[in-house]
C-alpha cells in the first residue's frame, strides 16, 4: 500500500537520494551532478510537494511543483516533476503521486501541470498518459546529457477551470 502526504524537510535524505537515482540513471533529467540534502531546501517552500511512503513508511518516491513561469500570465501553470525509487518502480507509488499532484496543485490554484520528458523514458511517458496527461509537443535537441542530444516530450494536463472550459 503507498501513502502519498506533503514532504517534509525531514525527507530531505531520502528526496536526495532518490533524485540522485535519477540523476544517475540518465533518464530523468539533465542534472549529472548529485545532490546533497541542504540543497533541496528550495523544493520544501514550493507548493505542492509531495512524497509517496511504502507498507514500512520510508520514503519511495517524491512529485513537486514549481513556477513554469515568473509571467502574470502564467500564474496558474505549473511544472512539474515526478521520482520513483527503482526499488519501488511498478508498484503504484507513481500513479498515486501523479494522482495526488494534480489534486493539491488544483487546490492550490493551478490550472495546468506540464513537464518535459526525455522521448526515450517510455516509462514516464506511459505513467503520464495513464494520469491523464497528453503529449503535446516534441522539443527536438532540448539539451545535452553526456555530450549527446536529446529530445523532450511536452506533457500537460488541465485542471479545475480550465477543465472545464
Amino acid at each position: 500500500m503507498i501513502r502519498v502526504r506533503a514532504a517534509t524537510p525531514a525527507d530531505a535524505p531520502a528526496v536526495a537520494a532518490i533524485y540522485n537515482e535519477g540523476i544517475a540513471g540518465r533518464e530523468a533529467t539533465f542534472e549529472t551532478r548529485p545532490r546533497e540534502p541542504a540543497e533541496l531546501s528550495a523544493w520544501f517552500a514550493e507548493s505542492p510537494f509531495l512524497v509517496a511512503e511504502g507498507l514500512a513508511g520510508e520514503v519511495v518516491g517524491f512529485a513537486h511543483v514549481s513556477a513554469y513561469s515568473d509571467r502574470c500570465v502564467y500564474a496558474g501553470v505549473g511544472e512539474h516533476g515526478v521520482y520513483v525509487a527503482a526499488a519501488a518502480r511498478g508498484r503504484g507509488a507513481g500513479r498515486a503521486l501523479l494522482h495526488e499532484l494534480c489534486a493539491a496543485a488544483e487546490q492550490a490554484g493551478y490550472y495546468k501541470l506540464t513537464a518535459r520528458i526525455f522521448t526515450t523514458n517510455a516509462a514516464s511517458r506511459a505513467l503520464h498518459v495513464a494520469a491523464g496527461f497528453e503529449e503535446v509537443g516534441i522539443q527536438r535537441r532540448h539539451g545535452r546529457l553526456d555530450g549527446e542530444w536529446r529530445d523532450c516530450v511536452l506533457v500537460e494536463r488541465l485542471l479545475g477551470e480550465a477543465v472545464r472550459g
